[in-house]
């Protein structure tokens, strides 16, 4: 059966000013991934660009605005039982906020902390296949930050990762 992929974004907030990343435990209360750390996710809507979801998705859980600082990676999962109802694929960006300490959660998510890598190690430790999703997209992202050049970044801040549509 053919079915449709659901659209996702990450957002992975990364504090330079004492390197750590911001890890969200999700409520109790959620259907999916309950009492899990993760980091901002959420569905691209229909008519909206990555990009866009984003900024929208990182506002409602977060309460601030991100700049887009790289690109993590992509991904593919179930959001349950596999099946074509399912199935998403996402984009998942490494993003800073010129405020980390004006971040508010919103009901989705119970606590917050922000963590260096070497403590997100210890804290995702386990046999959990989310926490080891982020812990990947957290090494990933040390990595690509490490190698990064000034000049991309810069050239990222202006015109961020999607290419415009021909009219």
């Amino acid at each position: 059966m053919i079915g449709r992929f659901l659209a996702g974004i990450g957002a992975l907030l990364w504090n330079p000013a004492d390197d750590t990343y911001l890890l969200l435990r999700r409520a109790a209360a959620k259907d999916f991934g309950a009492g899990n750390w993760e980091c901002v996710t959420g569905r691209v809507d229909q008519g909206e660009g990555f990009e866009d979801a984003l900024r929208r998705e990182v506002r409602e859980e977060l309460g601030v605005a991100v700049t887009i600082e790289l690109l993590i990676g992509t991904t593919h999962f179930y959001r349950g039982a596999p099946g074509p109802e399912t199935e998403m694929i996402g984009v998942l960006y490494g993003c800073t906020t010129p405020d980390p300490a004006a971040v508010r959660l919103s009901d989705e998510h119970s606590e917050c902390r922000w963590v260096t890598a070497t403590a997100a190690r210890a804290l995702l430790a386990g046999d959990n296949a989310s926490h080891r999703w982020l812990l990947g997209a957290i090494e990933r992202a040390e990595v690509l930050r490490a190698h990064l050049p000034p000049a991309l970044r810069d050239y990222i801040h202006a015109h961020g990762f999607e290419t415009d549509t021909p009219a």
